[in-house]
């Protein structure tokens, strides 16, 4: 068998590996932060810019006073390069959690457009691409502010272990450029029979149960949203209506607003806009 001589050996080599190359895709370049200030993660590295972010300006928020002056001031701290803390807003339905984290970045990057804080939404069910997105954004110069709505996991879910590695940052660390928001019904994430299920089939039931309830420990800030009074609720539906220029009389918007949230068995901000949004249709304006 002939051997071939060491330079055509070696043209050889370098012809098989620039066929890799071809073969091989290339790996995932940066997009353009620059493009837009909020992002839409579609896996595997994927980032899908939006241009008209749905969302109310901060000031109609109306009974989460506390939890907006937190949220804020650590937002504004870490676009301004300080260290903050990631942040899980648990609690009721329909109060103004995941409004308050689009407000909260509009309202940052008004007062600092210099150097935009940037937006990026990952759905609950690509949570387990975290730690390749982590290490992707960790080279962009933005400071990047990453929100999963409505998270949680079911009994048989094992994605929450990415969360837990990417919240303590593993060996490499959390990206200096990089936060973590989210928002849950579920103050602790995971289901309560989740939790007992893995005490009574472990060895040490205490670590298994700790090991799950940690997952919320990993989130520097618990913010709590909680039902609103019937005074909130209807500030709630006033602020908006003035936002919004409608015309309205207290004596027979009130009870109507009452009888609206009644028929739906709660209170929220959400019910709120809701009734404002049929009010609006009803007098024939337009809510743009």
């Amino acid at each position: 068998m002939n051997q071939l001589a060491e330079p055509d050996l070696i043209a050889t080599l370098r012809r098989i590996a620039d066929s890799l190359e071809r073969v091989a895709p290339p790996p995932p370049a940066l997009p353009d932060l620059s493009s837009a200030d909020c992002f839409v993660f579609e896996p595997p590295l994927n980032l899908r810019p939006v241009q008209k972010v749905s969302r109310v300006p901060i000031e109609l928020l109306t009974g989460i006073d506390r939890a907006k002056d937190i949220l804020m001031t650590n937002t504004k701290r870490f676009a301004e390069g300080l260290p903050a803390n990631n942040a899980l807003l648990w609690g009721a339905r329909g109060m103004g959690k995941s409004s308050l984290v689009k407000a909260a970045h509009a309202a940052v990057n008004a007062a600092n457009p210099e150097r935009p804080l940037k937006l990026i939404e990952i759905h609950r069910e690509d949570i387990s691409h975290l730690p390749d997105l982590m290490s992707f954004l960790r080279k962009s110069d933005y400071p990047i502010v990453l929100f999963c709505d409505d998270l949680s996991f079911d009994h048989d879910d094992t994605s929450y272990k990415s969360l837990k590695t990417v919240l303590d940052g593993g060996v490499e660390g959390r990206p200096a450029n990089v936060l973590f928001y989210a928002t849950s019904n579920r103050r602790h994430l995971l289901p309560r029979n989740m939790m007992e299920n893995e005490q009574a089939t472990a060895i040490t039931p205490g670590e298994a149960v700790e090991e799950k309830v940690s997952l919320s420990d990993r989130f520097g800030l618990w913010l709590g949203f909680h039902a609103c009074s019937q005074d909130d609720y209807l500030a709630m539906v006033e602020g908006y209506l003035n936002a919004f220029g409608i015309p309205y009389d207290s004596d027979t918007t009130r009870p109507a607003a009452l009888e609206w949230y009644t028929t739906r068995g709660s209170r929220s901000g959400r019910v709120a806009w809701q009734f404002v949004q049929d009010y609006a249709a009803g007098l024939g304006k337009r809510l743009d």
